[in-house]
């Protein structure tokens, strides 16, 4: 069933970097009759292996990966992307070795400083999804910083998933239900899912139309679990150090190409 999937996937056409440049395809991007996605959500995969390959440390690897944070952020203004989630640290990677976790949350700190005012200056508003107060001290009062700096902003939202776990979050949200429950403020019968989406740590987000992973690996790893339960996947081989401005908008052109369903017939779009 996977070679299945993954065969069926790697026939889509896909247009050709070579033949177009990033001008040209954010210019199809914004003529065509279909819309852009209103959330693209991305798991930034790769950093490791690129450092490797290149015998590197990983932690060059995590260095290079800001990079393309920048070029897709400033990308998904450009094609009219109104929020971009990145999968920046997960629960799951505190299982790291400690001096990788401590490149990172250092990266963080150091990044979220150095972009604050280009944020800004740029109508970007950040926020978060996840624990973010269980990260290091100078690095949740750097994130937080971000947020309060940004938060009257109107461009692109630019949600920053930190210390996240989509199994946590859906955990989280069944308690605060059971609990109103309990407490008599919310009747069992008036649980629905629009009910459930307001407890989720994304409530105020679309549901992400788009979802990127970059080098190649096909799983969701706990990733927006109840939120991508429609999501248009797209699985590039690039490694995330290497994913460009030119691979976002190729991707965001994929995602125009696709009819969408949602589980009902739909009637061809006209050639």
């Amino acid at each position: 069933m996977k070679g299945m999937l993954r065969r069926a996937v790697a026939s889509l056409p896909r247009p050709a970097r070579a033949a177009e440049s990033e001008t040209g395809l954010l210019e199809r991007i914004l003529s065509s009759s279909q819309p852009p996605p209103r959330h693209v959500a991305i798991i930034m995969d790769g950093n490791g292996r690129w450092a490797e390959r290149r015998g590197l440390p990983r932690s060059v690897g995590h260095r290079s990966g800001v990079a393309a944070v920048k070029r897709v952020v400033m990308a998904a203004d450009e094609a009219k992307i109104e929020a971009l989630t990145l999968f920046a640290f997960s629960v799951e990677n505190w299982g790291r070795p400690k001096r990788e976790i401590s490149a990172i949350m250092r990266l963080l700190y150091e990044t979220t400083k150095r972009e604050l005012r280009e944020l800004a200056d740029n109508n970007v508003r950040v926020i978060t999804t996840g624990d973010v107060d269980a990260l290091p001290t100078t690095r949740r009062e750097a994130v937080l910083e971000s947020i309060e700096r940004t938060r009257h902003n109107t461009g692109l939202v630019l949600n920053l998933a930190l210390n996240y776990s989509g199994r946590a979050e859906i955990l989280g949200a069944v308690r605060q239900i059971a609990g109103k429950v309990q407490d008599g403020s919310l009747r069992l019968e008036d649980i629905d899912e629009a009910v459930f989406t307001r407890h989720l740590q994304t409530n105020g987000l679309p549901d992400p139309d788009l979802l990127i992973r970059t080098s190649g690996e096909w799983r969701l790893s706990n990733f927006l679990l109840w939120q991508t339960s429609y999501t248009e996947l797209y699985i590039t081989d690039t490694l995330w150090p290497d994913f460009s401005r030119a691979d976002l908008f190729e991707a965001v052109l994929e995602y125009q190409s696709r009819e969408r369903r949602f589980g009902r017939v739909v009637k061809s779009r006209p050639s």
